[in-house]
């Protein structure tokens, strides 16, 4: 085929937006433009951070020029992040009567720092609040509950964290909560139980996210078939590139793409790289046990506690091969290929995870992804949708939804 006819077939498949297909591969130069334009234009949003834990238990202020953490105020500033879910977890196994006193301090924290820093945050509940905090040159911040167990088999108390300003419940975390099963538990319900999808429904009333992250495959099937609106992985990966159970196979991901809902690529190494995870495997034993080690030492000093970890982190984080920012990319273009452009997003897991790529070491790093993407020939509409454009069109229909089924019922749409 003549070169000019190849050119002409490739920018027709391009136009067509075939969801395996991107343009050609462009130069350093060009992808640089193309990313930089992007960036003015897109909402940049990352579904999944777990900074909330240092703001309660270290009392770090987002504001700090020097910060350690992977998220800050310059860092965003830098990254130009557009939205910010923040995680409210508790850890699965707490004495029950410390749970909602934990969760609620973690929602009271961050409310705390949107005001302190209400020039640059604003709190968010609705896809066209981030669109006008966007507008507006500031920073849109929202939570997510990860977690079913932090519920407590209440529906009222979910009530009350949506209220507080919660926007998707991850139904499961490290541990299942006895109407759903998690993807690192031995299962107890088998998928969701009679319960679970009660909590389902709850979430599609209230235009709640559900998150199917953590989940096991049971469950997330059984969460599909009991939904009525589009759901999200905030931060999981895809296991045939990295075997994890944490990561959707390749038929949830096309479960996922046919539900109208998005997976939010987890920058977790060990959710990326299965050369770094088996690496982490075997130092594992060694790094477990000097972990606890420092975590007696320091029990009473929390500050102290998360600088030792820090280090520890960095010691064996330097024996380990860490994959590059490209590992991310190519997590979304097998998304891309499987389910479609429409289905991809970003879910960091920053300060919830001890290893991210090189190039991708914090928030500030993610103009890099930008850059890689725009280099592997993806249109400036398809980047948008990545970065933000497909997680908006899903609170949308979310919330579209629950507006729509308590008309219905009668209640206050």
């Amino acid at each position: 085929m003549r070169a000019w006819l190849r050119l002409l077939f490739t920018s027709l498949l391009c136009l067509l937006a075939v969801p395996a297909v991107r343009c050609a591969q462009r130069t350093r130069a060009e992808a640089e433009k193309i990313a930089a334009k992007v960036l003015e234009q897109a909402i940049l949003i990352d579904t999944h951070a777990d900074t909330p834990l240092a703001l309660l238990d270290e009392e770090y202020d987002l504001a700090e020029l020097n910060s350690p953490y992977m998220i800050s105020l310059p860092k965003m500033r830098e990254g130009h992040l557009g939205a910010e879910f923040f995680s409210i977890w508790v850890r699965p196994g707490s004495p029950r009567q410390d749970m909602a006193r934990r969760a609620l301090g973690l929602i009271d924290v961050v409310n705390e720092q949107v005001a302190r820093h209400s020039e640059d945050l604003e709190m968010a509940h609705t896809a066209d609040d981030i669109v006008r905090i966007h507008g507006e040159k500031k920073i849109a911040i929202l939570m997510g509950l990860e977690g079913g167990h932090i519920i407590q088999d209440d529906l009222r108390l979910l009530d009350i964290y949506y209220r507080l300003g919660t926007r998707y419940l991850t139904l499961t975390h490290s541990a299942d909560v006895g109407w759903a099963d998690s993807s690192t538990d031995k299962p107890r319900a088998n998928g969701l139980t009679a319960f679970g999808r009660q909590v389902i429904d709850h979430l599609n009333r209230l235009g709640m996210m559900v998150d199917v992250s953590h989940v096991s495959d049971r469950t997330f099937f059984d969460t599909l078939a009991a939904t009525q609106a589009p759901v999200i992985a905030s931060h999981s990966s895809c296991r045939a590139l990295a075997d994890n159970p944490r990561n959707l196979s390749d038929d949830m991901i096309r479960a996922l793409g046919k539900n109208g809902g998005v997976i939010q690529i987890n920058f977790y190494s060990q959710y990326l790289d299965s050369a770094y995870a088996a690496a982490y495997a075997k130092l594992a034993k060694a790094r477990h046990a000097e972990y606890r080690a420092v975590r007696r030492k320091y029990a009473s000093d929390r500050k102290r506690l998360a600088e030792e970890l820090r280090k520890l982190e960095a010691h064996y984080e330097a024996q380990l091969p860490r994959p590059g920012l490209e590992r991310i990319a190519d997590h979304i273009d097998h998304v891309v290929q499987v389910a479609g452009v429409d289905h991809v997003g970003l879910g960091s897991d920053f300060d919830g995870i001890d290893s991210a790529p090189r190039g991708m070491e914090d928030v500030s790093k993610l103009p890099n992804l930008v850059r890689e993407l725009a280099r592997r020939g993806y249109s400036e509409d398809d980047l948008v949708k990545i970065l933000g454009g497909n997680l908006l069109r899903v609170m949308r229909q979310v919330e579209a939804l629950g507006r729509r089924m308590r008309s219905e019922k009668g209640e206050q749409p």
